[in-house]
C-alpha cells in the first residue's frame, strides 16, 4: 500500500465517523415519533445504518481468489 492510499482510508474512517456522530446527534435532539410511522426518523435510522455498515466494510478482509486458492479457506496447493 502506498502513503496516499493509506491517507484516503483513515480520512475515510475520519469521514464515517464524524457523520456517524451527526447522525446520532440528530437522532438524539429529534422530537418524540410515533413508533414506525415517523417517515424523517426513520431515514435518520437507515443513514445510521449504511454509515455503520460502510465503517465495517472498511475494515473487513476481503478473499480475492487466485488459482491457487479458489475458494475461502481452500489452503495454499504445494507444488
Amino acid at each position: 500500500m502506498n502513503d496516499s492510499f493509506k491517507a484516503c482510508m483513515i480520512a475515510a474512517r475520519a469521514e464515517f465517523k464524524a457523520a456517524k456522530q451527526l447522525i446520532q446527534r440528530e437522532i438524539s435532539s429529534y422530537p418524540a415519533p410515533i413508533a414506525g410511522c415517523d417517515v424523517q426518523f426513520n431515514g435518520l435510522l437507515a443513514d445510521r445504518q449504511r454509515i455503520s455498515a460502510a465503517l465495517q466494510s472498511l475494515d473487513e478482509v476481503v478473499f480475492v481468489p487466485t488459482p491457487r486458492t479458489p475458494r475461502p479457506n481452500a489452503g495454499i496447493e504445494s507444488r
